[in-house]
């Protein structure tokens, strides 16, 4: 059925194909959708688009897992410097972790999801969830579910807290104080690890999915029980479980904004960083070399997730992004997505980085399908130009 939304705000001279496809997308919606779209190209932004009652292009959002970008990004910058190294162990810099087996693991294996380590046996509560210590802490005195190295799987909740575990250890402050410092406040950028609370009028909180009734017969076919590996990553298995759709709306988690799933971020934010990632600008020189694009975007875990009981493919921290887009991005791409429908990403090829929310959770959870159609858009108006 169609619906009347207006999509609002302004594409570059050659981008006009992105408004349409964004706007035939929309036709197709609910007549509640609410979402925004921005892209740069060469650090230039080319796509400043949102559609939806109440909506604008400074609308925050949460990002969940998209958060996974802001938090590598950090690492990959600390990397970068010398102040990390991938391929030491990661007890060199936290000690404590070597409890239960896990010595021998190396930061380039925990960051890649290898570490075995996706949640704790009795689950975490929801103020541990809020705070990335207070989980680090209960991972390190806890068994792996698989030996540390051998297998991969997806640390849904927990890989922001190891990882900021790491940072914390290695520099003296929190990972979300690092990202303020090196990426947010030097580019203003509308991404944040920690929302202030004069931001919280700017928030749109996070609905959930409304499936359809085929939809919900697909969810109802999915092999689940109360202590499978997914349960135990998504802490469906605590005192407490998880609800991860309303996750975002907790203002503690949004306060704190743990490094797996606790960032808040307009469309402009998560392309503007990407954008900082990758290319010049206002005169800013990347905050990656090309080098250590290539390095994180490199394959590290392909294959068959135990976590998602799927084929995925991680880089280091981020997604390879180029397997699921597959059809248009270039090897070497890195972003994430949220499980809201959140996409972002940096494809170092075309030099496009590229933004997407939504408010209202899409099926079945993850980058929201219609990123297929509106990255592909801009991919192909890039090269057109």
């Amino acid at each position: 059925m169609t619906q009347e939304i207006t999509v609002h705000g302004t594409v570059a001279e050659g981008y006009e194909p992105v408004r349409e496809e964004f706007t035939a997308f929309i036709a197709t919606e609910r007549a509640d959708y609410e979402g925004q779209l921005c892209a740069y190209v060469h650090g230039r932004r080319v796509v400043d688009l949102w559609a939806g009652d109440g909506v604008d292009g400074d609308s925050l959002y949460g990002v969940y897992s998209s958060t996974k970008g802001a938090a590598h990004l950090v690492v990959a910058i600390l990397v970068q410097d010398g102040t990390l190294e991938l391929d030491r162990k990661v007890t060199y810099y936290w000690p404590e972790f070597a409890a239960e087996g896990k010595g021998a693991l190396t930061v380039r294996e925990l960051i890649a999801h290898r570490a075995g380590l996706v949640g704790t046996d009795s689950g975490f509560t929801p103020a541990e969830l809020a705070d990335d210590r207070a989980m680090a802490e209960r991972l390190a005195d806890q068994r792996p579910f698989w030996r540390p190295g051998t297998a991969f799987g997806y640390h849904a909740l927990v890989i922001g807290a190891l990882t900021g575990e790491v940072v914390r250890r290695a520099t003296g402050r929190t990972l979300q104080e690092v990202y303020q410092e090196r990426v947010r406040a030097p580019y203003d950028l509308d991404f944040f690890l920690g929302l202030p609370s004069a931001h919280e009028p700017r928030l749109r909180s996070t609905l959930p999915m409304l499936p359809t009734a085929q939809q919900r017969a697909l969810l109802d076919t999915v092999p689940s029980g109360p202590h499978t590996l997914a349960a135990i990553a998504f802490n469906e298995h605590a005192a407490e479980p998880t609800d991860l759709e309303s996750l975002l709306n907790e203002p503690l988690i949004r306060a704190k904004g743990p490094a797996s799933v606790g960032g808040v971020a307009s469309a402009r934010g998560l392309a503007g960083m990407y954008a900082a990632l990758l290319s010049e600008i206002d005169g800013k020189a990347p905050l990656l070399k090309e080098d250590t694009v290539a390095e994180f975007g490199q394959y590290h875990s392909v294959g068959y997730d135990l976590v998602a009981r799927a084929h995925k493919s991680y880089g280091l921290g981020f997604q390879a992004t180029a397997d699921t887009w597959h059809t248009f991005l270039g090897a070497g791409a890195i972003g994430h997505s949220g499980a809201a429908g959140s996409q972002a990403f940096a494809d170092p090829r075309s030099g496009v980085a590229y933004g997407y929310t939504r408010r209202r959770f899409a099926f079945p959870g993850g980058a929201a399908p219609e990123n297929d159609r509106l990255a592909g858009a801009v991919h192909r108006a890039a090269l057109a130009r």
